[in-house]
């Protein structure tokens, strides 16, 4: 009869501690999701996991989550901050750049590396990556006049995004479309007669629109002729 107690009392400890080692073994098994994966770092070296999950030990093991999903980040230069064309005239632009993290281990690790969190927030990952398509709509913007930034929309939504698309891989990102939103000639008072540039744009804008003026002028002219 002892010895059946000390066999049950054994068992119980036995299934008591299978127990524990089962609810710690689950609060420290992290699953990655079709929205998020992580990469482990830290013992046993680092680990990407994409699909599926790995065990995450405190202190030995440090976690970065990844954003698979696809992110908007919103772009605009408008006013002083507007874009220059080939013409030396000023135009304001809003450009929607959607971007997701690239569906390979390699690339989930180069984000994991150089974004770490911030691709969990849109607007902090915008923060780091804004410059670079700052750089290529103005780059962009410089080899088209305003007339053909207008007509050709397309082409330079295409040269937007086959000059940033190479620069986004290097923190492991991936651009998927380039939208323009808006695209407009900036307000006169907004150029700075004292810059070469706006100097240049400014006397264009102003031969133009006087030109313009006088041509409307002078349709008035012969239309009221016409009519008496």
């Amino acid at each position: 009869m002892s010895n059946f107690i000390e066999l049950l009392f054994i068992t119980g400890i036995v299934f008591i501690a299978l127990l524990t080692i089962g609810i710690i073994f689950a609060r420290l098994y992290k699953r990655s999701t079709k929205e998020t994966a992580f990469v482990r770092t830290g013992l046993g070296g680092q680990k990407v996991i994409m699909d599926g999950g790995a065990i995450v030990l405190p202190v030995f093991h440090e976690r970065v989550l990844v954003n698979m999903n696809t992110l908007k980040l919103e772009v605009v230069r408008r006013e002083r901050e507007s874009l220059i064309t080939k013409d030396r005239m000023r135009v304001d632009v809003t450009a929607a750049f959607f971007v997701r993290v690239k569906q390979t281990e390699e690339s989930v690790s180069i984000a994991a590396q150089t974004l770490g969190a911030r691709t969990m927030s849109p607007d902090e990952l915008k923060a780091l990556v804004e410059d670079k398509f700052v750089d290529s709509l103005r780059a962009t913007a410089a080899t088209m006049t305003i007339q053909e930034l207008q007509d050709k929309r397309r082409d330079f939504v295409q040269a937007v995004q086959n000059a940033v698309a190479e620069d986004l891989e290097k923190n492991g990102l991936e651009l998927e479309s380039v939208s323009l939103t808006s695209l407009d000639q900036t307000d006169k008072q907004f150029f700075n007669p004292n810059n070469a540039f706006d100097a240049e744009g400014l006397t264009r804008l102003t031969e133009q629109t006087e030109a313009r003026r006088k041509q409307r002028n002078d349709v008035e002219q012969d239309t009221e002729v016409q009519v008496r």
